[in-house]
C-alpha cells in the first residue's frame, strides 16, 4: 500500500456487478475531481479466447479443470507487479482485453484477443482496478497486500450464475449449455480463488434477491435491484457512520454491528455515500504526502 500512489480495486466474478460498482466509482472520480488509472483484470488473463479453449480442451484430457478464477489462466505475478510499480512510483503497464467485435475492431483484432501492453496514464491520482483478483493470494503472488481499499461485489451465487448466464448468451454469444459447463468447470477454482478474496476486503456489497432463484439455469431474466436487498458488510474501517446512513437510505437496517442491509434500488446512492469519504480521505493523504512542505 503506498499512500502517495493508492490503489482501489473492486473484486468479483464475472456477473457479479463489478462493472456497475465501475460506474459508481467513475461519478464519485468526477466528482472530486480525481484522474484515475483505470486497470481491467481480464488484461491479465495468460491466454487469448482461442488459447483458452485449446487450453481447456487439453484439460479436459488430462482429468484436470481449467478455469479464469485459477492461476494457471492468469498472470498473477505481473498483477502484483503493476500494483507494487504503481504504489512506488505512480506508473506501470496494463493492457486491454477486447471481448467483442466493437471493442476489437478499432485494433484491427478479432475479439478475444490482447492489445498490446503499454504504460498506464501519467500524473493520475490514483489506481482503480476492476476485476476478478484484486485481493488474491497464493504462494507465488500477494496482490491485496498493495491495495489501500479493496471492495468486494458479491451477489449471493445463484444471482451471479444467472447474471453471468444472461450476460454471456445475450451479449457474447455463448450458447446456454457452454456456459452452464463454464460455471461447473470452475467451482473448484472458484472455492480456492474468490472466496478467500471476500475475507480480505474492507466492504462486501452482497446483492440477495427477495424471488425465486432456486434453479438458477432454468432463469429467463435477472432479478431487479427492487426485488432484492443488498447487504454491506464492513471490515477494518473506523468511524462508520451507521446512524447517518440509516436516516440517509430509506428502508436501511443493521443487521449485525458491522453490517448494514439497504433495498436494491439504493445501492448506487449507498456506495456514493459510504465510499466517497474514504476516497475522498484517500485523496487528502495523498495532497499531503506530495505538498511541497512535504518534502
Amino acid at each position: 500500500m503506498s499512500a502517495k500512489h493508492p490503489i482501489i480495486a473492486v473484486t468479483g466474478s464475472s456477473g457479479a456487478g463489478t462493472t456497475t460498482t465501475t460506474t459508481a466509482f467513475s461519478h464519485i472520480f468526477r466528482q472530486l475531481g480525481i484522474n484515475a488509472a483505470f486497470v481491467e483484470g481480464d488484461s491479465f488473463h495468460h491466454y487469448t479466447r482461442a488459447e483458452m479453449e485449446v487450453m481447456i480442451r487439453k484439460s479436459q484430457a488430462e482429468n484436470r479443470n481449467l478455469s479464469y478464477f485459477g492461476p494457471e489462466a492468469n498472470n498473477f505475478a505481473r498483477l502484483e507487479q503493476c500494483f507494487r510499480d504503481y504504489g512506488a512510483t505512480g506508473q506501470g503497464e496494463t493492457r486491454s482485453y477486447l471481448h467483442t467485435f466493437d471493442e476489437a475492431v478499432p485494433f484491427n483484432q478479432m475479439p478475444g484477443t490482447f492489445t498490446q501492453w503499454r504504460p498506464l496514464p501519467e500524473n493520475t491520482d490514483m489506481l482503480y482496478y476492476e476485476g476478478l483478483h484484486g485481493g488474491v493470494v497464493t504462494g507465488d503472488a500477494n496482490v491485496a497486500q498493495h491495495v489501500d481499499l479493496l471492495i468486494g461485489m458479491v451477489p449471493i451465487v445463484n444471482l451471479e450464475w444467472i447474471q453471468k448466464i444472461i450476460r454471456d448468451t445475450s451479449e457474447r454469444g455463448h450458447s446456454r449449455e457452454k456456459v452452464m459447463g463454464s460455471i461447473v468447470r470452475s467451482m473448484d477454482d472458484y472455492i480456492k480463488h474468490m472466496t478467500p478474496q471476500f475475507s480480505r476486503t474492507h466492504i462486501n456489497f452482497q446483492r440477495v434477491p427477495t424471488v425465486d432463484t432456486s434453479n438458477p439455469f432454468s432463469a429467463k431474466d435477472i432479478p431487479s435491484l427492487d426485488e432484492s436487498f443488498v447487504v454491506i458488510r464492513f471490515r477494518g474501517i473506523n468511524n462508520v457512520d451507521f446512524p447517518y446512513y440509516l436516516s440517509m437510505i430509506q428502508g436501511s437496517f443493521m443487521s449485525r454491528v458491522n453490517t448494514l442491509v439497504v433495498p436494491g434500488g439504493k445501492m448506487s446512492l449507498a456506495m456514493e455515500l459510504i465510499l466517497t469519504p474514504l476516497i475522498k480521505d484517500l485523496m487528502e493523504k495523498r495532497q499531503q504526502l506530495n505538498s511541497p512542505q512535504a518534502n
